[in-house]
């Protein structure tokens, strides 16, 4: 894919800017509060931080109601759009109530200066180790289960997840991405996909000016990993949706949601800088699903 450094600096100026102003220009993101000083292994919120690469990264952990560290649940890694953090996308996504009820934990991790190192921007810190070393600590203290360890986000969050299931070999199960791409300088390699495998649900809008480089991004994912569509019968969307699943050669599974009339948004969810609350599906709900569906593949 050829885009001028002009392309890259209007992507994230105009897309993530967009992003977090309801697309209509960039607002200042939330500081998060200070976290607290002890890590104490109990349900409910946490505002906590991980020392990785000489920097303490902050991120809020929510565990449900009765957490019992002797009860392996699953893990859900949940990333902002830029310039954002992991409270305006907790509030925004639903997850928390989600987790209550199907009784998981939910980590919103904060980019360092609002973003993440992705596959287009932003900035430069180990993303990616960041993530690897988040869920071995949350493995190791929290006894998160190894096998059912996920990603979400959206935009940048969402290139994220794809940046992390390639180059984070057999730690994540599933991603979950919603406006956001499998594309840029990294992604042109062709031996660049996960090396063990990684299901992949993605919401792609429309009327999201990105919503063509999304498209080929997984043309190009599934081309790459042989995959085809997936055996059974077809599964509808609502009327205006369309939706397509396949399944690939390593036995990972793609589901492609693409609502024609949204943008850049998370859709389903209520309320936020990115929220699309009538789309006709609830990203929130069907990404949970298919990460309830999608255990590790060994």
């Amino acid at each position: 894919m050829r885009r001028t450094m002009a392309v890259l600096t209007g992507f994230c100026l105009v897309i993530f800017g967009a992003a977090c102003g309801d697309e209509r220009g960039r607002t200042r993101a939330t500081a998060s509060p200070p976290p607290s000083a002890a890590e104490r292994q109990t349900a409910g919120d946490h505002r906590l931080t991980l020392r990785h690469d000489g920097t303490d990264r902050r991120y809020l952990l929510h565990a449900p109601p009765g957490y019992d560290p002797a009860t392996p649940l699953p893990l859900v890694i949940v990333m902002h759009f830029y310039p954002g953090d992991g409270e305006a996308m907790r509030q925004m996504v639903g997850l928390d109530a989600k987790a209550d009820r199907e009784r998981a934990l939910v980590a919103y991790p904060d980019g360092r200066n609002g973003g993440f190192n992705a596959l287009i921007c932003c900035g430069s810190s180990d993303d990616v180790g960041f993530l690897k070393a988040l869920t071995a600590h949350l493995v190791e203290t929290w006894r998160a289960d190894p096998d059912r360890v996920y990603l979400t986000g959206i935009s940048n969050g969402g290139d994220m997840s794809f940046r992390a299931a390639v180059e984070a070999e057999g730690v994540f199960a599933a991603i979950g991405v919603v406006s956001g791409g499998y594309s840029g300088p990294r992604a042109a390699a062709e031996d660049y996909v996960p090396k063990r495998p990684v299901s992949v649900i993605t919401f792609i809008g429309g009327q999201d000016i990105y919503a063509d480089i999304f498209s080929e991004g997984m043309r190009t994912w599934q081309r790459r990993l042989g995959c085809r569509q997936a055996p059974g019968p077809r599964r509808t969307a609502p009327a205006g949706i369309s939706r397509t699943d396949a399944r690939c050669a390593d036995g990972s599974d793609v589901t492609v949601y693409t609502l024609p009339d949204m943008g850049h948004s998370w859709p389903g969810a209520a309320s936020g800088q990115l929220a699309a609350p009538r789309t006709g599906v609830v990203a929130t709900d069907l990404v949970w699903a298919f990460f309830a569906a999608h255990p590790r593949r060994t």
